[in-house]
């Protein structure tokens, strides 16, 4: 049976804050309820930056992993794993870079633009050249067909997609290839197999996308193909060989509007951060220091809130209703700068109060978190080792 799969990944960094909630967790949480959904600690990920502070990663995959499930993605319902857990990821990476032209890997944009941000530490190594490779394998080793990504993590979907169509090009090309497609097509029945052909003829012969998706939909309701049959047949629609490897598609999700306490983008590096698990005196204090509107020196001074970092957490928690009461007061200096920031703090902690709770049990007893991990590793590893038995077959690595 086809399943649309989910897949997406933080590197452990350390503890995450609201911009990491507003911008990537809800989205995870959303998911969770519609998709099959796989959320990996891509700790090998942090390596290719950090490879030179080690011990700082172990207590930050813990930490983070207690901050999604208090997010509220659910262990039931989503796998939860660590990539370094399954080394199937390594194996695919060193495989998928037989193929992978060097050009292709510096011309992701990210590569240069990231060399430019770090420049303090020296990134001129093959895992740093190399990891667009393997958020690729990250990918195709569960054979995900939807990524949830930001507009600027578009070209890295767009590069996987590009390796997996390489990939299926160089090895698809099994014995008998076309002979056991055929079988497969019969295994449709007689109306969904006729349909299956007229859509690949229209799409050989016009190159008619509408009919080559269609093509697909019908594959995809069909749930009574082999895995293999399903993935010869979707090769065998594009005149191709057998699909090994799943093009996956990218999932935009919206940039996260959450600022930081200075009105910058919230981020580590700006220290401008309210953590998802910070306590609420620490939170209040934060809110209530923040800058305001510089014309306001004094209470009875009118100011523009459009000038002030305090409105833009309002327009991210603060109703119309509320936005309205800011914008007259303090326009008018019918209220003070510490009124006015007492309903963001009032929502915020809103907002933290279920994380908390849903954290506790998990800092209570950590064996809880492991045994989750430990369940999703050995899930995940699972499906990793069926991709990589069929990639070694093709590759000619399936001694016998």
């Amino acid at each position: 049976m086809f399943t649309n799969r989910v897949l997406s990944g933080m590197r452990p960094t350390g503890s995450l804050h609201l911009g990491h909630y507003h911008g990537v967790l809800k989205n995870w949480v959303m998911l969770q309820h519609e998709y099959e959904c796989f959320y990996f600690v891509a700790d090998w990920h942090a390596l290719t930056t950090h490879y030179d502070t080690p011990e700082i990663i172990e207590q930050n995959v813990w930490d983070m992993v207690i901050d999604w499930l208090a997010a509220g993605v659910d262990p039931a319902q989503s796998t939860l794993f660590i990539q370094s857990r399954v080394p199937e990821h390594a194996e695919l990476h060193l495989l998928l870079s037989m193929i992978t032209p060097l050009g292709w890997l510096e011309r992701v944009p990210t590569y240069k633009d990231q060399q430019e941000k770090l420049s303090e530490k020296d990134l001129s190594t093959y895992g740093f050249l190399g990891y667009p490779l393997l958020q690729s394998a990250d990918i195709l080793i569960y054979r995900a067909n939807r990524v949830p990504v930001g507009e600027d993590q578009v070209p890295h979907i767009e590069f996987t997609r590009e390796i997996a169509r390489r990939f299926n090009h160089v090895f698809g090309r099994e014995p008998g290839f076309e002979a056991k497609a055929e079988a497969a097509v019969k295994k449709l029945g007689a109306r969904r197999a006729k349909a299956y052909r007229q859509l690949r003829t229209k799409y050989l012969e016009q190159g008619d996308g509408a009919a080559l998706a269609a093509a697909r939909a019908l594959l995809e309701e069909t749930h009574n193909l082999t895995l293999g049959d399903r993935d010869r047949l979707f090769g065998y629609i594009e005149g191709g060989g057998k699909v090994i490897l799943t093009e996956p598609l990218a999932l935009l999700t919206e940039a996260s509007k959450m600022p930081g306490l200075d009105g910058q983008k919230m981020s580590k590096s700006y220290n401008n951060t309210i953590s998802l698990r910070e306590d609420a005196d620490s939170v209040a204090k934060k809110i209530r220091t923040m800058p305001t509107d510089p014309a306001r020196v004094k209470r009875s001074d009118p100011g523009d809130p459009e000038k002030c970092p305090v409105w833009q957490l309002h327009l991210v928690y603060s109703d119309e209703q509320k936005q309205h009461w800011v914008q007259h007061g303090c326009r008018s200096a019918g209220i003070g700068c510490l009124e006015c920031k007492q309903p963001v703090i009032d929502a915020v902690l809103a907002e933290q109060k279920p994380m908390h709770e849903r954290a506790e049990q998990y800092l209570e007893d950590p064996t809880l978190v492991r045994s989750i991990v430990a369940d999703g590793c050995e899930k995940a590893r699972k499906l990793a080792q069926e991709t990589l038995r069929d990639v070694r077959e093709v590759m000619g690595l399936n001694y016998s």
